[in-house]
C-alpha cells in the first residue's frame, strides 16, 4: 500500500509581510495589497502544452491531490495544497504548474501556512534585506519600434477591410544585468509602487496585473475587464480631465466593449445568472489609466463539476489580448506581431484543492533569464487606432516593469 504525503495547513497569529518571507531564488506569489499567497520550494512541477494543456492541468493536479493526506484546520479558498499556475498565452507553447513545499496566505485578519511533508512547522524567516537590481541596458526585442508601428499599420488596414473588429500587438524589450537578477526586489517594488495589483511570480515570469481574468470561490465568479488606456500626467486636475476624456472616447469605448462582451459570451454557458455593468469605470493606477468592468456571475448547479480550468479553457484568450472574434484576430497575431509571447499575457496565479481560485491575465510583466529579462507590453488596436500613439501606450505600460529595474 502505497503511504500518501502529509499537507498541514495551520493558521498563523500575526499579521505578515508576505513578499518579504520569500526567499531570493525561485519565488511563488499572488498578493494585492498585502494580502494573497505567496510560496517557496517544489514538491512537485510539470510543464503542458497543446490543445489540451487545460485538462491535462487538471489531470495532474488531480492525481497529486491523491497522493496527500491533508489536514486542513484553516478551510477556505487558498488553503490545503495550492497549485501555482502560468499558462503561456499560445497553447503550443509551454505551460508551467508548481506545488509549492511551503505555503503563506493572508486574509483580512486571518494568516495561514500550509507544508507538504511529514516534518513540523516551518519557521518563517523575515527576509527583509533587499539586494540592488543592477544596472540593466536596454535593447529592442523582436521587433524595432519602426517595424513594430509598420504591424499596427497592418492591423488597422485588416480592419478597415471588416476581417476583423479589434486586434491586440505585443511588443517587447530585453533588459541585460551585469549581475544575476533577484526576483525578490522586483516583486517588492512592484507591490510597493502598484499595491492595487497582483504582484505575481511564477518560474521566473514576475510582473504586476491590473487585470483579474477570474476569480472563483464557493460557486461565484468574477472577471475584471480593462480595455482602453490614458497615460497619468501626475497633476492631479488635469489627470480627472483625462479620466473624463478617457470616459468619453468612442475608439476606447468601442475597445472596451468587445472585451466584455468577450468576457461576459465566455462565462453565461457556465453561470445561471451574470451581472454585466452598462458602462465601465475608470480605474486609476500609479502611471495609467484603465476602462474597467467586473463581469461576476453564480455558477448554474450541474452535475458535472465547473472548476477553475474549465472557465479558463473558456475565457483564455479574451479580447482584452486578443482581439474580436478570437479566432481570426488569433490568427492575424500570429501571421503579423512578429514574435512569440511566451507566457505573457496568459492565465497566471493560483487554483486550490477545490477547483477554487484566482488567476490574472500576465501584464506589466517580465521573463527572467539568468541575468535577462524580457519585458511586454500590448495595445488594443481598432479603426480608430494610430500608430504613433500605440506606441506611446506601449511605452507607458512597460513603466512599471522598467522602474521596478532600477535600483
Amino acid at each position: 500500500m502505497v503511504s500518501l504525503i502529509p499537507v498541514t495547513t495551520t493558521r498563523i497569529g500575526e499579521h505578515l509581510p508576505l513578499l518579504e518571507l520569500l526567499p531570493d531564488s525561485n519565488p511563488l506569489s499572488w498578493v494585492r495589497n498585502g494580502e494573497g499567497l505567496v510560496g517557496w520550494g517544489i514538491h512537485a512541477t510539470i510543464t503542458v502544452k497543446g490543445r489540451n494543456r487545460f485538462e491535462e492541468a487538471r489531470d495532474w493536479w488531480h492525481h497529486q491531490l491523491e497522493t496527500f493526506s491533508i489536514s486542513n484546520s484553516v478551510h477556505g479558498s487558498g488553503t490545503g495544497p495550492v497549485l501555482f499556475t502560468s499558462f503561456s498565452f499560445d497553447r503550443n507553447e509551454e505551460s508551467v504548474l508548481v506545488i509549492p513545499q511551503i505555503v503563506v496566505g493572508q486574509r483580512a485578519s486571518q494568516s495561514w501556512i500550509t507544508w507538504v511533508g511529514d516534518t513540523s512547522q516551518p519557521v518563517l524567516r523575515d527576509t527583509a534585506e533587499t539586494f540592488p537590481s543592477g544596472q540593466f541596458t536596454f535593447s529592442e526585442g523582436s521587433l524595432s519600434t519602426d517595424a513594430w508601428k509598420e504591424r499596427v499599420a497592418e492591423a488597422i488596414k485588416r480592419i478597415g477591410k471588416s476581417e476583423v473588429d479589434k486586434v491586440v500587438l505585443a511588443r517587447d524589450l530585453i533588459a541585460t544585468s551585469a549581475t544575476e537578477i533577484e526576483p525578490r526586489t522586483i516583486l517588492k517594488k512592484l507591490a510597493e509602487e502598484y499595491p492595487s495589483t497582483w504582484t505575481f511570480a511564477v518560474d521566473g515570469l514576475v510582473g504586476a496585473t491590473p487585470e483579474l481574468l477570474l476569480r472563483l470561490s464557493r460557486g461565484m465568479v468574477t472577471s475584471r475587464v480593462l480595455a482602453g488606456t490614458i497615460s497619468k500626467t501626475g497633476d492631479d486636475e488635469k489627470d480627472l480631465a483625462l479620466a473624463a476624456s478617457l470616459a468619453r472616447s468612442s475608439k476606447d469605448l468601442e475597445e472596451h466593449e468587445y472585451a466584455v462582451r468577450s468576457v461576459a459570451e465566455a462565462l453565461e454557458p457556465f453561470c445561471s445568472s451574470t451581472n454585466v455593468p452598462e458602462s465601465p469605470f475608470v480605474l486609476h493606477l500609479a502611471n495609467v489609466m484603465h476602462l474597467a468592468t467586473d463581469v461576476t456571475g453564480a455558477l448554474s448547479e450541474t452535475k458535472q463539476r465547473v472548476d477553475a480550468f474549465s472557465l479558463l479553457k473558456s475565457l483564455h484568450p479574451s479580447a482584452a489580448v486578443c482581439g474580436t472574434p478570437r479566432n481570426i484576430a488569433f490568427d492575424i497575431i500570429d501571421d503579423i506581431e512578429g514574435m512569440n509571447r511566451g507566457r505573457y499575457a496568459g492565465p497566471v496565479g493560483w487554483i486550490d484543492a477545490s477547483g477554487d481560485g484566482e488567476l490574472g491575465i500576465a501584464l506589466r510583466t517580465g521573463q527572467i533569464t539568468g541575468r535577462e529579462i524580457r519585458i511586454f507590453a500590448g495595445c488594443g488596436i481598432v479603426a480608430g487606432s494610430n500608430p504613433d500613439k500605440e506606441l506611446e501606450e506601449s511605452a507607458a505600460k512597460m513603466i512599471p516593469m522598467r522602474s521596478a529595474l532600477q535600483s
